[in-house]
């Protein structure tokens, strides 16, 4: 019997609450429709039930809407292109030349450049070494002690300089040396405003007259490629890569592509570096300034598991003459933070190989 009279008095209280809701709303319209003026910000209401902007909301109107976030610049999905997802070429590893240098490898017009960190080399097309300096920043007005990987065009090496030290960086500038003599003959400064904050590889792009630089450090540094004028220096942007390989070493560009290597295998464990690669090919001609894409999808080219001994991935290169790509590598020495540290078991110095892989088009 409780029960029952809890349940009518239950089924009363909500028809009552209901009833007094409907009163509420009924007023608050009547009231709303009486409205003729209105402070400013607030919505006016007229008799027949239409409403009217306030003045500060109908001059906003009259602009342009600002879409946020915008509309999908991309077209097509990258992993249902099976052609793009394979690598562009197979790779036979044809030989291994030991060099002076642990950082970086350009190829040009038959000969053989390689960076140290503090050094420039040049090899003729049968390794032997022709040129050689340790004094490559003498004419630098900032403090550096670092190369990068280089690239190599129109008889000029083009290199990523810094101050290194213990996984940071600071005094980035690109720094550009006459292929013969090895004597630096001009610098460019970088964009603090790029976001890029450790410079470990550049590359010449000729056909989007571009030079495209890299970074090696964690976060958002390496996750982009950055983009400046061949011709000028001047700084044109970056592309994001998606998704971005772990610790970028290299650069190069080759027939509408960048080339990069990962320093991403640990090599305590055994496990392997990678080549990977993005399309810029839309970067190049005329009619596509203005319209360049912002992104670009990184897609693996090769894992370096045919190397003497896994250690640490540098630069990256392309004979063109022989058909042969190029990459840099180093052994026997434990890598903290970039940097060498100590020794592996059985190595008393650190060794630097370039690995050189005859190259057949997929």
């Amino acid at each position: 019997m409780a029960v029952r009279r809890f349940r009518v008095i239950r089924v009363w209280t909500v028809f009552l609450c209901c009833v007094l809701a409907a009163g509420l709303f009924a007023g608050c319209a009547g009231t709303a429709a009486d409205m003729t003026e209105t402070g400013a910000g607030e919505l006016s209401v007229l008799p027949d039930g239409e409403s009217e902007a306030p003045p500060a909301m109908a001059e906003a109107d009259e602009t342009a809407p600002v879409i946020w976030p915008l509309p999908s610049a991309q077209t097509g999905r990258p992993e249902e292109n099976t052609d793009r997802l394979l690598p562009n070429y197979t790779y036979e590893l044809a030989e291994v030349s030991e060099v002076d240098g642990r950082q970086g490898i350009a190829w040009a017009d038959g000969k053989y450049y390689v960076s140290g960190s503090t050094t420039l080399s040049r090899y003729d097309a049968d390794w032997i070494p022709e040129a050689f300096t340790d004094e490559p920043f003498t004419e630098f007005g900032a403090e550096v002690n670092h190369i990068g990987d280089i690239d190599v065009y129109e008889g000029e090496i083009y290199a990523g300089v810094e101050w290194f030290m213990d996984g940071a960086a600071s005094n980035i500038q690109i720094a550009v040396y006459d292929a013969e003599t090895l004597e630096m003959t001009r610098t460019w400064p970088f964009e603090p405003e790029s976001g890029q904050t450790e410079v470990s590889g550049i590359a010449v792009d000729p056909d989007s007259g571009s030079v495209w630089m890299c970074s090696w450090a964690d976060g958002e540094s390496g996750r982009y490629l950055y983009r400046y004028d061949l011709a000028t220096g001047a700084y044109l942007g970056k592309l994001h890569l998606q998704a971005p390989p772990q610790w970028i070493q290299g650069i190069v560009y080759h027939d509408g592509w960048i080339y990069m290597t990962a320093d991403d295998g640990t090599a305590d464990l055994g496990e392997p570096d990678h080549v990977y690669r993005c399309d810029v090919s839309a970067f190049a001609g005329a009619e596509n300034a203005g319209a360049e894409p912002t992104a670009a999808p990184v897609f693996l080219e090769r894992t370096l598991d045919d190397v003497t001994l896994q250690g640490e991935i540098e630069g990256i290169s392309f004979d063109t003459d022989a058909g042969r790509l190029l990459v840099s590598y180093n052994r026997g020495a434990r890598i903290v933070l970039g940097m060498p540290s100590g020794f592996y078991e059985g190595y008393a110095e650190e060794i630097h190989e370039v690995f050189a892989y005859e190259m057949t088009v997929n």
